[in-house]
């Protein structure tokens, strides 16, 4: 059988007690977990580069392990030379023990390793317990080989959650080990 993830074991060990003691849980269900990550990279380029997008497809997929999905143009907008249906980026979801991983990557390996790093925003929630972050750059995944990079490109994360407030998602992603800088 295979082992449970670090940062799961972290979070039915450490982070369950203290949000049930601190919020005031009754049951250990109303605790606020993780649902899913999905990793999204635009693509404009794709339009004029065809190789972007393979190239795009091969970095998301080393940095995540699962083979990214294709995004669509859902319209066409003629300012931006753009008809429905053209591919315009790529995206992932991860569930599961895949989530559980790159979260933890993530907070010790990839965020670390960002240039001038103060810390991620705390406010950058939606209200209904999920956040957003935005990556400038793949390098900072160990994945990535540089010199087989063509061209930098940002990525943005979601980490959705059962959260009701963005409290409580704050807390749990803080005591999940995210580092949240000053707002």
């Amino acid at each position: 059988m295979s082992k449970m993830p670090r940062l799961k074991e972290r979070y039915l060990s450490e982070v369950v007690p203290t949000m049930q003691q601190q919020f005031g849980y009754k049951n250990v269900m109303q605790v606020p977990r993780l649902v899913k990550v999905v990793v999204n990279v635009g693509l404009g380029e794709a339009l004029q580069n065809a190789k972007a997008l393979d190239a795009t497809v091969r970095d998301v997929a080393a940095i995540t392990g699962q083979k990214p999905i294709i995004t669509r143009a859902k319209k066409s907008i003629a300012t931006f030379r753009l008809r429905a249906g053209n591919p315009i980026g790529v995206k992932v979801t991860l569930r599961g023990k895949r989530m559980y991983d790159f979260l933890d990557r993530l907070f010790s390996i990839g965020l670390p390793r960002v240039r001038d790093f103060r810390g991620v925003s705390p406010d950058s929630f939606d209200g209904r317990g999920s956040y957003t972050l935005g990556l400038r750059e793949q390098l900072i995944w160990p994945e990535i080989q540089y010199d087989q990079v063509d061209k930098v490109r940002g990525l943005e994360i979601t980490i959705v959650t059962t959260a009701k407030t963005d409290d409580e998602a704050r807390h749990m992603l803080h005591l999940l080990g995210m580092p949240f800088g000053k707002s």
